[in-house]
């Protein structure tokens, strides 16, 4: 089971920090562990929050509406 609540607060530093490996390095935690729970609330809200590229991270128009409902 997901804990959402900890899932909200991984994908807040994801789109603060622009980076999987940052935000993974600000929360002490692996890319790995980062990642699955960005994958894990994706397949839960069942759309795309981060558009991810070889170099680029971006959150989409969802991800970015989900970031500022999680801040508020």
């Amino acid at each position: 089971m997901m804990n959402h609540l900890q899932a909200m607060r991984v994908f807040l530093k994801v789109a603060e920090n622009g980076s999987f490996g940052r935000a993974a390095s600000s929360l002490g935690v692996s890319n790995a562990v980062v990642t699955r729970y960005v994958v894990l609330l994706e397949t839960h809200l069942n759309t795309r929050l981060v558009n991810r590229t070889t170099r680029t991270l971006s959150l989409t128009e969802a991800g970015r509406a989900y970031a500022e409902g999680c801040r508020q």
